[in-house]
């Protein structure tokens, strides 16, 4: 049977030999996007390791002697630098990954990105932080991506332990798993779910191409005499022939293209090519799993052929869906609604909340698709007042499981855009960084740990001389901890930041004269602080703040000055925003993979739905021949096809947004007590043009039915 099946595949006539050919091509595709999904999140796990392992934690048992090691961050135009300032403490100390050796006090490395960023910025705003000699530049083993800002400095052993945080290693470099944060978790599950479900609908789809027409033909050879077993084989190897040639074209697209791909910062940065690799379980699960997920769509679409051959050759209608099919929907939406106010504590609980919800929705919304079509079918039907409209919705009344299967992959890829966006969406909105060109963004502070008794005048003078700088400040410590962190004279504070009420000698003030969570105002009253000014010159200096024009190059140069005066810092000299960049960068990179999944989900879902009307003029050539015999014009034939994909698919995208936009505030109201931001216009504008290109994708598909329902093919079948 196997051999006859082959045969019927490749030898079956040019018929055969065309949908095997359009069978292998489409699994070709499906297979190798499920491959670039696989090895993107690999390539994703391998760039959070290596992120993580800029900031090991102390192991200083084992004997030995230790490396010590500081991990902080610097800033430059908003994006972030990570340093790490290393010492031997002796000849056996390790040396740190991506490096041939560690450097002493005066030496650095630095990466190949940070190494470009310094030849072309002018010192005094970057190189200058670093004073001393270049050693070399650090290898990918140790750069989360090509794009990482990266430095690695030497010092004495006395000078490293002097700063916050230091810890000894006696080992480095270890593959100690990165766990991204839940959101990051929560998004890359969701995209990485909603690609593979369209893949799966796509390489499903094109395996049951003309399932109807094999039916009648299984139903023929049942009926003289070949048993069901005998049937399940012969479709079984099928539809595994054309799968098997497309999965080793998908794997032979992959390799062929994986180098541009690391190259697209999907996530923000740019994966290096080995990061895009394929674990052998990876490969082992597609080139196993896509031959036999196949294999078993051709015989679960054969069941009313091993029931009964008749039911083929009569065509009986399909059994209708039931509205059981929206338990696990509302399911999935109870279990979110579920957590609000009862939010695990622990990362890991609340993935394995959070992410579970969402998936059973999306299987929710692939379940409840056909009652949805069926309840919409019928509606129009009632209200039909043409013969295209009453034909397209009896049809999709009788058989709406093969009705929402060629746009089942349009509402998971609506769905899955909708849930990140609008997650990412409201987060960059509750924390995005300060606008550039504001004033926020022009001030530059740098907070001390510990007490410092003054300021040297000389700095405050260099501070004040730099091109584009406004105003110097010192802050004293408040000592009154029940109120702002800083006292200032009221003469002293710069006008851009605001001023004191009259009568008021001494002001209490932010650190940073930018209260948290809100912006410099130049109205601001600061109110009085229970300090004098004679007490006020014995306080403690608290920080420095330095007003800038906001261009790059004073608040760069300020950055400078303020690094070099003082080194040991922990929070590096900041602006608003610069905090936020990283996340909201990041979070940015996520909005960018989601905007492209949804192209390729719905570029996915429009193959599938060009697949599935294809698929149904051929086999509903004989019915709409005789409709043409029967008198009815081309035209009318054109708007039933067209109705009955158009007509669910637009109201799929409805359910398909809303449902994201509700399953994306019960997460965001749960996790952080966010209220849901509306995406932008490009959010929407990405939606219409993947819609309309699926409406010219069923357009382009129509001409073909004036060409197969001559009459000739009523006579001839």
């Amino acid at each position: 049977m196997i051999r006859f099946g082959l045969r019927l595949a490749v030898a079956g006539g040019r018929e055969a030999l065309t949908r095997l050919v359009i069978i292998a091509s489409a699994v070709a595709v499906g297979a190798g996007l499920l491959l670039v999904t696989l090895a993107g999140l690999n390539a994703v796990n391998a760039q959070l390791t290596r992120y993580a392992s800029l900031y090991p934690s102390a192991s200083a048992e084992g004997g030995g002697d230790p490396l010590w090691w500081s991990t902080r961050e610097d800033y430059f135009r908003g994006d972030q630098i990570v340093r790490i300032d290393v010492a031997a403490s002796g000849q056996g100390s390790p040396t740190p990954v991506g490096i041939p050796e560690t450097p002493g006090p005066g030496e650095y490395y630095l990466s190949p990105e940070l190494t470009t960023l310094l030849a072309a910025t002018p010192a005094a705003e970057l190189a200058d932080r670093y004073p001393g000699r270049k050693l070399g530049t650090i290898g990918e083993a140790a750069l989360p991506s090509p794009d990482a800002l990266v430095v690695i400095v030497g010092h004495t052993v006395d000078d490293v332990a002097a700063l916050p945080h230091a810890r000894q290693l006696t080992s480095v470099g270890a593959d100690t798993p990165a766990l991204p944060e839940t959101v990051v978790d929560l998004i890359v599950g969701v995209i990485a779910g909603g690609l593979l479900f369209p893949v799966l609908i796509f390489i499903g789809t094109a395996t049951r191409l003309s399932a109807a027409r094999r039916e009648q033909r299984f139903a023929a050879m049942r009926l003289v005499g070949a048993t069901p077993r005998q049937i399940s084989v012969i479709a079984a190897t099928e539809a595994a022939a054309a799968a098997v040639a497309g999965t080793a074209l998908g794997f032979a697209l992959f390799y062929a293209f994986r180098g541009q791909l690391a190259a697209i910062p999907f996530t923000g940065m740019r994966f290096f090519p080995d990061d895009m690799f394929l674990r052998p379980l990876d490969i082992l699960v597609v080139a196993l799993g896509v031959p036999a997920g196949a294999a078993l769509a051709a015989w679960v679409s054969l069941r009313r052929v091993r029931i009964s051959p008749l039911g083929v050759t009569r065509q009986v209608t399909p059994r209708a869906p039931r509205a059981y099919r929206l338990i696990p929907l509302v399911l999935g939406v109870a279990e979110l609604a579920f957590f609000i106010g009862r939010r695990p504590e622990t990362s890991d609980g609340q993935t394995a909340v959070f992410l579970p919800g969402l998936l059973l929705i999306m299987a929710g919304l692939v379940l409840a698709g056909p009652w949805l079509t069926m309840v919409g079918a019928r509606v129009l039907a009632s209200r039909a007042r043409r013969p295209a409209a009453l034909i397209a919705a009896r049809r999709l009344a009788d058989n709406p499981k093969a009705g929402f299967r060629a746009i089942s992959g349009i509402m998971l890829a609506l769905f899955v855009t909708s849930v990140s966006i609008g997650v990412i969406t409201t987060i960059v909105a509750n924390r995005g960084p300060a606008r550039i060109g504001s004033t926020d963004a022009g001030t530059v502070s740098t907070s001390f740990s510990d007490d410092q008794p003054s300021v040297p005048d000389a700095l405050m003078a260099e501070l004040r001389a730099i091109p584009g700088v406004r105003s110097a400040t010192a802050i004293h410590r408040n000592p009154d901890r029940m109120a702002d962190p800083g006292v200032l004279a009221c003469t002293d504070i710069p006008q851009a930041y605001g001023r004191c009420a009259d009568g008021v000698a001494v002001a209490a003030v932010a650190e940073s004269l930018v209260p948290f969570g809100e912006s410099a105002s130049a109205t601001r009253v600061w109110p009085a602080a229970p300090v004098s000014p004679a007490d006020l010159r014995r306080l403690p200096v608290a920080s420095i703040v330095v007003g800038t024009d906001a261009s790059s190059a004073s608040v760069e140069r300020s950055r400078t000055v303020l690094s070099l005066a003082y080194p040991d810092f922990w929070v590096a000299p900041n602006a608003p925003g610069d905090f936020e960049s990283s996340f909201t960068d990041q979070l940015r990179g996520w909005q960018q993979l989601a905007n492209v999944i949804i192209v390729a989900s719905l570029g996915l879902a429009g193959c599938s739905l060009a697949v599935s009307v294809v698929g149904g003029l051929s086999e509903r050539r004989r019915p709409f021949s005789l409709l043409r015999l029967s008198g009815a014009p081309v035209r009318v034939l054109r708007r039933v096809v067209a109705l009955e994909s158009a007509v669910p698919m637009l109201a799929v995208a409805v359910v398909a947004v809303g449902m994201g936009f509700v399953a994306a505030q019960l997460f965001l109201k749960a996790q952080m007590d966010y209220t849901l931001t509306a995406p932008g216009v490009e959010f929407y504008a990405i939606v219409l043009v993947g819609l309309a290109a699926c409406l010219g994708i069923i357009a382009s598909t129509l001409p073909l039915l004036e060409r197969i329902t001559g009459p000739e093919t009523a006579r001839s079948e």
